[in-house]
C-alpha cells in the first residue's frame, strides 16, 4: 500500500496521538489538528489525500468541516469517526460528500484496511488519469470511455495495464456495452498502435466465406474465387486482429484459430504454403463460452488459449452511475453534429433516463440520445423527447409520477448490487463488502435498510 498525506482532526489529543503514531508506523505522512478551524487550514496550506474527521469536536462539527473541506477540494476522501455511531450520522455525512465512517474506539484492523481500499481506489484513479493523457497524445480522444463507476474504473484499468503485453484478452458483455472500445484501447494504448486494427465480426459471415476472411484463400480454391485474397491475418500483421462475436466460430475454424495461437502459422484456403504472422488476438462474446464448452459446440483448449486476461463489461443497468456522464457525452456530440443549441436535459427527462434498464446498453443510449436532439425544438431535453415515456411516466400509486424515480432507481441498483455480491460471495459478508468496495458495517447497514439476508 502506497503512502498517503492523511489528516487526523481529533479534539482528543490521546486519541490523536494514538492514531498518528500507528498511521506513520503504517508508512503514511500524517498532519494533526485538534479542530475543525485547524482542519480546514491544512487543507488549504499543503496537499491532503485522507481525512480522518472526528465528528463531535468543539466549535464547528464534523457536517460543517466536511462540508467546508469538500468545497475546497472536492477528490479529499474523507472517513468520520464517531462515538455517536448513529445511522442518521452516518447517512447525512456520506450524502455530503464522506467516503466511509468508522465508530471510536477505533478498530485500528479495520481503519488500515479501509484506508488500504481507499489507497488502491486512489492509484486507479491516477492511472486512469494517466492512460487519458495518453490517449490524447495518440490522438485517440474520441475513443475513450465515458465512465463515473468504480466498475468501470477497475476495467478501464485493467484493459491499460494488459495494453503493453502481446497476451490474448477476452472481452465479455451483453451487446452494446462498448466491447469494441475497449478493444480499440487496448491496441490504442499497446506498442502495436502504429499498425493496424483489424475487425471481424465472426457472426455476420457463413463459415466459408468466414474462413476465406481470416486467412485469406487461393485462386480457384472455390466457385468465384478468381484470384488470391490476402486475408486478415496477414493485414493485420505487426498489429491486433478484434474477433467480434467469438462464439459463432464453427469447429472447422476453432481448429485454425487455435493451430495460430499455438504455432503463430496458418495456411490460405485452398494452399499449401504454410504463413506466419506477428498478430495479436483480441475476442469478444455476449454468450457464455462455457456453456458452450458444456455443449461441445466450443473447444476447451481455444477457450483457455483466448482467455488469458477477461475483461467482464457490466451491462448499463448495473452501472447506472455512468448514465448521466454518458447523456452529457452523446448529447454534445449530437447536438455539435446537428449544429443546435442544446443547454440539456430536463429534471423530469433525468428521472426517466436513469430510471429505464437499457436492454440495449450503452448503445441504446446513444440512440435515444441521438433522437431526442435531433426531434426537440427546444434547448432542454424534456420528457416528450424520449421515445419510452410512456411505460416509465406511470407508476402505480403515485399521482406525480416521476418525482422519485432517481431516488428509487438508485435504491434498486444498490439492492441488486448487494444481492449479486452476496450471492458470489456465498453469504460471506466480509467477501461480499470486499467485492463491493466497502467495509462490512457499511455493507451491514445498507442490508439492514432494503431487509437482505446473507
Amino acid at each position: 500500500m502506497k503512502g498517503m498525506n492523511i489528516l487526523i482532526t481529533e479534539d482528543g489529543r490521546t486519541q490523536r496521538e494514538q492514531l498518528r503514531d500507528f498511521l506513520f508506523h503504517e508508512g503514511h505522512m500524517i498532519v494533526e489538528a485538534g479542530d475543525g478551524e485547524e482542519a480546514v487550514k491544512a487543507v488549504l496550506d499543503g496537499p491532503v489525500d485522507l481525512v480522518l474527521l472526528d465528528y463531535k469536536m468543539p466549535g464547528m462539527n464534523g457536517l460543517e468541516v466536511l462540508k467546508k473541506i469538500k468545497k475546497i477540494n472536492p477528490s479529499v476522501d474523507i472517513i468520520m469517526m464517531t462515538a455517536y455511531g448513529t445511522v442518521e450520522t452516518a447517512v447525512e455525512a456520506m450524502k455530503e460528500g464522506a467516503l466511509d465512517y468508522i465508530t471510536k474506539p477505533v478498530d485500528l484492523d479495520e481503519l488500515l484496511l479501509l484506508i488500504g481500499r481507499i489507497s488502491e481506489r486512489r492509484t486507479l484513479i491516477r492511472e486512469n488519469e494517466l492512460l487519458r493523457r495518453q490517449l490524447w497524445k495518440k490522438g485517440m480522444a474520441g475513443d475513450q470511455i465515458i465512465y463515473r463507476s468504480p466498475l468501470m474504473e477497475s476495467l478501464v484499468n485493467l484493459a491499460g495495464r494488459v495494453a503493453s503485453s502481446r497476451t490474448t484478452v477476452l472481452i465479455q458483455g451483453e451487446s452494446g456495452t462498448g466491447k469494441e472500445l475497449f478493444a480499440k484501447l487496448i491496441h490504442g494504448l499497446s506498442p502495436r498502435s502504429g499498425e493496424p486494427l483489424i475487425v471481424v465480426n465472426c457472426g455476420a459471415l457463413p463459415e466459408t466465406l468466414l474462413e476465406s476472411e481470416l486467412f485469406g484463400h487461393e485462386k480457384g480454391s472455390f466457385t468465384g474465387a478468381t484470384a488470391r485474397r490476402i486475408g486478415r491475418f496477414e493485414e493485420a500483421d505487426g498489429g491486433t486482429l478484434f474477433l467480434d462475436e467469438i462464439g459463432e466460430l464453427s469447429a472447422a475454424v476453432q481448429v485454425k484459430l487455435l493451430r495460430f495461437l499455438q504455432e503463430r502459422e496458418f495456411q490460405r484456403l485452398g494452399g499449401n504454403q504454410t504463413l506466419k504472422a506477428d498478430v495479436r488476438i483480441i475476442s469478444a462474446t455476449n454468450r457464455d463460452l462455457e456453456e458452450l464448452m458444456k455443449r461441445g459446440q466450443f473447444r476447451d483448449d481455444l477457450y483457455y488459449r483466448l482467455n488469458v486476461v477477461t475483461l467482464r463489461i457490466p451491462p448499463l443497468r448495473e452501472r447506472k452511475e455512468d448514465v448521466q456522464p454518458l447523456i452529457q457525452h452523446f448529447l454534445g456530440r449530437f447536438a455539435r453534429e446537428n449544429e443546435k443549441s442544446i443547454d440539456g436535459v430536463s429534471s423530469e427527462a433525468m428521472d426517466l433516463l436513469l430510471k429505464y434498464d437499457y436492454p440495449g446498453n450503452v448503445r441504446e443510449l446513444e440512440n435515444i440520445i441521438e433522437r431526442a436532439a435531433v426531434i426537440t425544438r427546444d434547448k432542454v431535453i424534456s420528457v416528450r423527447d424520449l421515445p419510452f415515456r410512456d411505460s416509465l411516466a406511470r407508476r402505480p400509486g403515485e399521482a406525480g409520477g416521476t418525482g422519485n424515480l432517481m431516488k428509487d432507481s438508485v435504491e434498486t441498483l444498490e439492492c441488486q448490487l448487494m444481492e449479486q455480491a452476496l450471492e458470489e460471495a456465498g453469504g460471506n459478508q466480509t467477501r461480499a463488502a470486499e467485492i463491493l468496495g466497502i467495509t462490512e458495517r457499511t455493507l451491514r447497514y445498507k442490508m439492514k435498510k432494503y431487509g437482505l439476508k446473507s
